[in-house]
């Protein structure tokens, strides 16, 4: 691979985990202030625009709507759903860095997921990397746990572990299931479908009340589906100029971005605590990534692609 392939590679990637960050930041912003699955609807629905788009300018919209295993794309979709209310819900409860690191712990649960259900053989090394990065986490959801402060914001922090914990396990149950997808779908229609069907499961919380946004609030609401599709396309791309096990560790600049965001927008820094635990999960994911590539197969590197939020 040409160095300056490599270059716009990381680039590429470095540029995707600045996006996922606005859009992190965007959902902070409007916060509890409107349903979970009114956020989840314009996430999804305004990211199929731009996927739209850029693949009908390619020419490869045909690959994008083309669908060979339907079911399974339910599947992913509906664990991709569950990724998306829980981490979004974290996100309005906790700082943006919390949030981000927190949500790391996925690929780390879809290392002991592989090993269960597809039987794929993990060495001590990687179940190691495992066990500490889930001390990593238990860190960072130390603060949050802690009920002898201010009693309304400390069960709201709660709760947003919680649930940023739970979006973790979805994540990777999703991430399982798009291994199987990619075996026979394209990644324009897994992105698609996605987006799809996550807009539709959004849509169906309708009744049960949505807000009417104020202008700079559904600019907000918009924004965050846009970022959603560009990010999920620009992070694709990345995979096209040089080997995920190579690009797969700069996945972690979300962190650095997460921290500037939701310094600059919401004045927010991490605990102690917070940096610890943040460190122990990157230094946990990494050493996985370091692992997979030493052998060869970096396989959990290759789905970073698909993410559910």
């Amino acid at each position: 691979m040409p160095p300056t392939d490599i270059i716009k590679a990381i680039s590429l990637k470095i540029t995707s985990a600045l996006i996922f960050a606005v859009m992190s930041g965007l959902v902070r912003y409007i916060g509890t202030a409107y349903p979970i699955g009114q956020v989840v609807f314009f996430r999804s629905a305004f990211a199929i625009l731009p996927v739209i788009v850029i693949y009908a300018a390619r020419g490869e919209l045909e690959a994008a709507i083309r669908m060979g295993r339907p079911f399974g794309h339910v599947g992913r979709g509906l664990t991709a759903v569950g990724a998306m209310f829980c981490n979004f819900s974290a996100l309005a409860r906790l700082p943006v860095v919390d949030a981000t690191a927190i949500s790391f712990a996925a690929p780390l649960v879809t290392v002991a997921m592989a090993a269960l259900w597809l039987r794929e053989r993990v060495r001590i090394y990687r179940w190691s990397a495992v066990c500490i990065g889930f001390l990593g986490v238990l860190v960072m959801l130390l603060p949050h746990l802690d009920m002898a402060g201010s009693v309304p914001a400390s069960v709201s922090e709660a709760i947003g572990a919680g649930l940023g914990l739970t979006g973790a396990f979805f994540n990777a149950g999703s991430i399982i299931q798009t291994r199987h997808l990619t075996k026979s779908e394209t990644t324009s229609s897994i992105v698609f479908y996605f987006s799809l069907i996550c807009a539709l499961a959004g849509l169906v919380t309708a009744p049960f009340g949505w807000n009417m946004p104020t202008g700079v609030e559904l600019a907000a609401l918009i924004g965050i589906g846009i970022c959603g599709g560009l990010g999920h396309i620009v992070l694709t791309e990345s995979y096209r100029f040089a080997p995920a096990s190579l690009i797969a560790p700069f996945d972690y600049t979300s962190m650095l971005w997460a921290l500037v965001v939701g310094y600059l927008a919401f004045g927010e820094l991490p605990t102690a605590l917070g940096f610890l635990g943040a460190a122990v999960i990157v230094g946990a994911g990494l050493f996985v990534v370091w692992r997979e590539r030493r052998l060869g197969k970096a396989r959990a590197p290759l789905v970073l692609p698909f993410r559910s939020s």
